[in-house]
């Protein structure tokens, strides 16, 4: 497959204003940076989290649990990672669609407070320049730089599945394309779409997200494991899950998760 044609501006920072446009695809898109908000804050670097830190993701998982009434802590913790990785792939996703750069997201300038919901748990300090964007740098920096040690972390507060949390990974990515490829079509910037489309079917020929299941057209996806939302109260299979029907169910509840 060719390589994503984007014209990047590797070495400049993205302007408050590009933030603001690339928000405007979504809660999950927004991002507050030194600019627009407290550099300190309540928020612990994620590199701390990484490293060990994990009070704030045990909190976090908790309180997951608690409104959706999980069955299972590992239940609480599938959907807690879930929602990180899907914040985590939106913010780079959306500048690179947009912009054709990849911020600097680093795990020590990049703060995070579980108590919060987008867009207000993640706050970026000042830090180095934009790259120009690309799948390999995508990779580098979601896969290695944020989503391979925080699968780490939950497993060390939750026994949970490696295999589940590399589908959540795979789902959260194909979930940010989708909303980058409506945003597009809906706002009239078809190049933003496609390099959406071009950039997330690049990725996941990449091996660490291969795995994880097959970006389908559309954009749609269909994932090789289960993130566990139907064992919850209430709850249905979301519109990627492995399975047809809920486990132990004579019919199929399809949720409208993202």
């Amino acid at each position: 497959m060719a390589r994503t044609d984007i014209q990047g501006r590797a070495g400049r920072a993205v302007h408050p204003e590009q933030w603001a446009e690339v928000a405007s695809v979504g809660g999950f898109f927004a991002l507050r940076t030194a600019a627009s908000g407290d550099a300190t804050g309540p928020g612990r670097p994620l590199a701390a989290l990484y490293a060990g830190e994990g009070a704030p993701l045990s909190a976090r998982v908790d309180a997951v649990a608690a409104r959706l009434g999980a069955p299972e802590r590992r239940v609480a913790a599938s959907i807690a990672h879930l929602g990180l990785a899907a914040r985590l792939w939106s913010i780079a996703l959306g500048p690179a669609a947009l912009h054709g750069t990849l911020p600097d997201l680093g795990a020590e300038r990049l703060l995070w407070d579980g108590r919060r919901t987008s867009p207000d748990d993640l706050l970026l300090r000042p830090g180095g320049p934009d790259r120009e964007a690309s799948a390999e740098a995508l990779v580098e920096c979601v896969v290695e730089g944020h989503l391979a040690p925080l699968a780490e972390a939950f497993r060390r507060d939750t026994p949970v599945s490696s295999g589940l949390l590399r589908g959540n990974t795979g789902s959260a990515l194909a979930g940010a394309v989708r909303e980058l490829h409506g945003w597009a079509r809906k706002s009239g910037r078809p190049d933003v779409g496609e390099r959406a489309l071009a950039l997330g079917a690049e990725l996941f020929e990449n091996p660490q997200l291969a795995c994880t299941g097959a970006l389908l057209s559309g954009p749609a996806f269909r994932r090789r494991s289960c993130c566990l939302y139907y064992r919850c109260p209430g709850g249905g299979l979301c519109g990627d899950c492995v399975f047809e029907r809920p486990p132990g169910r004579s019919a199929a509840r399809r949720g409208t998760r993202r």
